[in-house]
């Protein structure tokens, strides 16, 4: 199944049921949105798609302000959400570029936007805020939808364990290395995708090679040291049709740090670089898919190589024994 992008709010040619949201994550809620959409576009006879933002307006307003606090962390790289939406079985997703003209629109002038795709059915959050100064709101668009013959629905909660599910909630949960509870709520384990590039190969030095993959400019919701199970991508994931769902290969198993890698680094920047047990071949240029298993501890620096080295020891056997590969 491919799925095609549209970075313009044109009309697609038919009706339309539509779905609006971040959906950074892709989790069980958005999910069930998506769901939501599809049997609303089966039973009126429509064509369903999804909104979404490039940058999430959040990362748009922090830079304006700025302010890099306020930005939450990404869950996953748009790339990553795209092949996640393909999975959801979403063919049509907008992708507008959210920027200081985008966020300047009144709530009217972006409702005649949706208008004009000629929309029948949507679905936001209770929560969803648009326009100016976040005037819009979900009354807002069901007063618009009774002038101009569209039906507006809000998802209810979707809760797991007595607690909602939500993309703030799964942040807070990779904080905090609850990876069981953030693997509940996402419908899947947490991972991460990159490609593989060359770093300072100090882990080459020491015994233990590593693969760095690039983070894409994410700020990443968890950091740390984890025992991790990996797999090439064998389809990219370039291309606006050709989004397709990740086919992984051999699972390959390993130890990863991610987070800023004090010991070694001082540039402040984020980094996943992960050592695969015995495995030797030349990724470099390839993708990764690197899925979190369990943490097993917080970054910490060294007073030396040699003690880099000896816990680094510690975390392989550490992670042999979660992974039971001993």
């Amino acid at each position: 199944m491919t799925m095609l992008l549209h970075r313009t709010l044109s009309p697609l040619g038919a009706q339309l049921a539509l779905a609006i949201g971040n959906f950074d994550g892709v989790h069980r809620g958005h999910q069930a949105i998506f769901a939501a959409g599809l049997e609303a576009a089966r039973k009126q006879a429509l064509l369903f798609a999804a909104m979404t933002f490039q940058p999430l307006p959040r990362e748009f307003f922090a830079r304006t302000r700025n302010d890099a606090f306020f930005a939450p962390a990404r869950l996953m790289s748009t790339t990553e959400k795209l092949a996640a939406m393909v999975v959801a079985r979403v063919e049509h997703a907008y992708m507008p570029r959210f920027d200081a003209k985008f966020a300047s629109q009144s709530p009217d002038e972006f409702v005649a936007a949706l208008k004009r795709l000629n929309l029948r059915w949507l679905m936001v959050g209770e929560d969803f805020r648009f326009g100016a100064k976040r005037s819009g709101d979900a009354d807002t668009l069901r007063r618009a939808g009774v002038q101009n013959g569209f039906t507006v629905e809000t998802m209810p909660d979707v809760v797991i364990g007595g607690e909602r599910i939500s993309s703030s909630a799964i942040r807070d949960a990779l904080t905090t290395g609850r990876l069981d509870i953030a693997e509940r709520m996402l419908g899947r384990p947490y991972s991460i995708v990159g490609r593989v590039t060359h770093g300072k190969k100090l882990g080459r030095s020491l015994g233990f090679p590593t693969a760095n993959i690039t983070l894409t400019h994410r700020k990443p919701a968890l950091s740390g040291v984890f025992a991790v199970q990996c797999s090439l991508v064998t389809r990219g994931l370039e291309g606006v049709a050709g989004i397709e769902k990740i086919k992984a290969g051999t699972i390959l198993n390993g130890v990863a740090n991610l987070g800023t890698n004090p010991a070694v680094s001082i540039d402040g920047h984020h980094h996943l670089e992960v050592f695969l047990f015995d495995f030797a071949a030349d990724v470099y240029g390839k993708r990764l898919a690197c899925t979190f298993i369990e943490k097993i501890r917080d970054e910490q620096n060294f007073t030396s190589l040699d003690a880099l080295k000896k816990q680094i020891h510690d975390d392989v056997s550490k992670a042999t024994n979660i992974l039971r590969l001993d």
